[in-house]
């Protein structure tokens, strides 16, 4: 319940923020009103302070799958918005709560209960599209620039009751930070908030439409959860009452999508089914409980056939130590469905679980060839390289990827846990740095480019490479030393003790 009241606060970050960076009234009004009190620069610091805090309670679900997937029809989306040079993080949290939320900088969070309760890969895009529109809307600072009359210090007791209660879970912290919240509220923050999400509902229309999506699913979905809610407001799901539906605005979004022209029925894609059923798989409380529930799922005859449901049951069978059955399955979803990537992953893994190495080796190399640079499949190839004592192997497979692809921090810590098991401790230190840069923590990753270079025998492509890292983080941490020095009113002198 903790988590849910947090996501819900940081849905209305407007409220959040507002007094705690309007006190800079210096800055400079530059394209926007907005930005005199929150930078694109300090979105960015925002969002991934609060990201940081939310991936660090174990809520951010790191399965590569799942995240690929999302990141993937997030990116669909938002290359269709406004090209202004925003960059987007999409991410899935573990909460059955129904509900998604936007932070400052481009996060985009979806909970995994809002993902399941979908019917159709296109309301997922209506609800990704809604968000991303609040982004590029900048919603946010807007809100912030609406008022900036509220009271700082309330609302940086608020800030950090939130933050805290991420990071330890404290329900009762939350509580009263609620309360602050509810009761700084007034009529005008509400009604800003409502424009704000009939303005982010017709923007996410022409998105979704664009990126290939069927634009009356946002209604559709929307309608859906107001119909299924209780006749209580606490009845109703987390997304109703973060992002309030009214019959007006659902009529406004269907109308919006009856201008959209040509449209026609978009079926859902294989990798949506494959990552509800991975979701499904982590949701439930045992492998044997999923099994169970998959297995039901195929035999029931008013069941619509799913693929999702078939490669679910693989990987229940694969984690309650069937490995015979789970390689049978998967041996057949790759015969019939040869293209799809995750099945080869899974045989691999069921041949791995089943004690042939050999086999289990030679199907991860041959989907190497056929999807080369694939994030989860590599990563799961690293992972069994590591596993099997193959680790320098392992650190240039990986390389080979993340210097392609932007890595998450779970993939840097990978790569730097095969260097460190290959034997290659500089190039270790090195990778930790690029984490803790990820993080934030510009000082914990100078620390760790200073042990890197003291490591013997490095050659100059990694003394070069280390070193010019670490000047370029000494520089920015210079820069930013400086500024909190300017920003400091001067001391009288009078009064030095």
């Amino acid at each position: 319940m903790f988590f849910r009241r947090f996501i819900a606060l940081v849905c209305s970050m407007a409220t959040v923020f507002a007094p705690v960076l309007a006190a800079n009234d210096d800055l400079p009004d530059i394209g926007s009103p907005a930005d005199t009190v929150l930078s694109r620069d300090m979105e960015q610091q925002i969002g991934r302070s609060i990201y940081k805090s939310l991936r660090d309670t174990g809520k951010v679900i790191t399965d590569p799958e799942i995240q690929e997937y999302i990141q993937d029809i997030g990116q669909k989306i938002a290359a269709n918005a406004t090209d202004n040079g925003q960059r987007f993080r999409f991410f899935v949290v573990d909460d059955p709560a129904i509900n998604a939320f936007a932070l400052p900088g481009g996060y985009v969070g979806v909970h995994s209960g809002l993902l399941l309760a979908t019917a159709t890969e296109s309301e997922l895009a209506g609800v990704l599209a809604h968000e991303i529109s609040h982004v590029t809307q900048r919603h946010i600072s807007r809100a912030i620039y609406a008022n900036q009359r509220a009271s700082i210090l309330t609302m940086a007791a608020l800030l950090g009751a939130i933050l805290l209660g991420a990071a330890t879970g404290s329900g009762d912290a939350i509580q009263g930070a609620v309360a602050a919240a509810q009761g700084a509220a007034v009529q005008q923050q509400i009604n800003f908030t409502r424009a704000n999400e009939y303005e982010a509902d017709r923007i996410g229309i022409g998105l979704m439409a664009s990126a290939g999506f069927n634009p009356d699913a946002m209604a559709g979905f929307f309608e859906t959860l107001a119909r299924q809610s209780g006749p209580l407001a606490s009845q109703a799901p987390e997304f109703l009452r973060t992002h309030p539906v009214t019959v007006n605005r659902i009529a406004e979004a269907r109308e919006r999508a009856a201008q959209v022209v040509p449209r026609a029925e978009v079926a859902s894609t294989t990798g949506y089914s494959l990552a509800r059923a991975r979701l499904r798989l982590l949701g439930s409380p045992s492998p044997e409980a999923a099994l169970a529930r998959f297995t039901s799922d195929l035999h029931d005859p008013g069941h619509v056939a799913d693929v999702g449901a078939e490669y679910g049951l693989a990987l229940a069978r694969l984690q309650t130590g069937d490995a015979g059955q789970a390689r049978e399955a998967f041996a057949g979803l790759v015969e019939k469905n040869p293209g799809v990537i995750a099945f080869h992953t899974g045989l691999a893994q069921a041949e791995m679980a089943a004690g042939d190495e050999r086999s289990a080796f030679a199907t991860y190399e041959r989907a190497m060839q056929l999807f080369p640079r694939n994030v989860p499949l590599t990563i799961h190839y690293a992972e069994a390289l590591m596993q099997h004592e193959r680790a320098g192997q392992a650190h240039r497979v990986l390389l080979d990827l993340l210097n392609i692809v932007p890595p998450t921090p779970e993939q840097v810590r990978l790569i730097a846990l095969a260097a460190s098991a290959a034997g290659d401790t500089g190039d270790a230190h090195y990778y930790m740095a690029e984490y803790h840069l990820i993080a934030g923590d510009l000082n914990l990753a100078a620390d760790e480019l200073r042990v890197a270079l003291g490591i013997p025998g490095l050659d100059s492509v990694q003394r070069a490479r280390f070193s010019s890292r670490l000047t370029e983080i000494q520089q920015v941490l210079t820069r930013l030393q400086s500024e909190k020095r300017m920003s400091q009113p001067a001391r009288n002198p009078g009064f030095d003790s």
